[in-house]
């Protein structure tokens, strides 16, 4: 028994540490561009020092949502609306419970796009249904 968990540890250290040694060759290619960017802003000015240039931060937009949420409350929605709702009107109220500009039209646009795309998802698997609603968008409502 020891010896079958010993090499299922084995297999799994030995997959790690080709991990790792993949993640570091992925990453020297970057350094090596920084080294190389950093020489042709020297070239431009001998006397600039380049570790005063801070990283710049990957900071996600406020209209991300983590992994399933987006689809929680859309169906939330659905569940406590007395009848069938257009795609925008989903996307409005996923913006008012979310906090977000309700006035902001093209945070607007985004979300009834990103509503679309959760929406036709479940339509394809049978949790909603659709029809052809008021001007360009459906309405929804939960399969019954």
């Amino acid at each position: 028994m020891n010896e079958f968990v010993l090499n299922g540890l084995v297999k799994r250290r030995a997959e790690l540490a080709g991990d790792i040694e993949n993640t570091h060759e992925r990453l020297r290619q970057p350094v090596n561009d920084l080294a190389s960017l950093d020489l042709v802003i020297l070239q431009f000015d001998p006397s600039y020092v380049v570790e005063s240039i801070r990283p710049k931060a990957f900071r996600p937009p406020a209209d991300w949502s983590k992994r399933g949420e987006m689809n929680r409350v859309i169906m939330s929605i659905l569940r406590q609306a007395a009848e069938p709702l257009t795609t925008r009107d989903i996307a409005l109220q996923l913006l008012i419970e979310r906090a977000l500009d309700k006035n902001d039209q093209k945070l607007l646009r985004l979300m009834t796009k990103r509503v679309a795309v959760c929406l036709a998802d479940y339509r394809a698997r049978g949790v909603v249904r659709s029809e052809q609603g008021p001007g360009q968008y459906n309405t929804w409502e939960i399969a019954r």
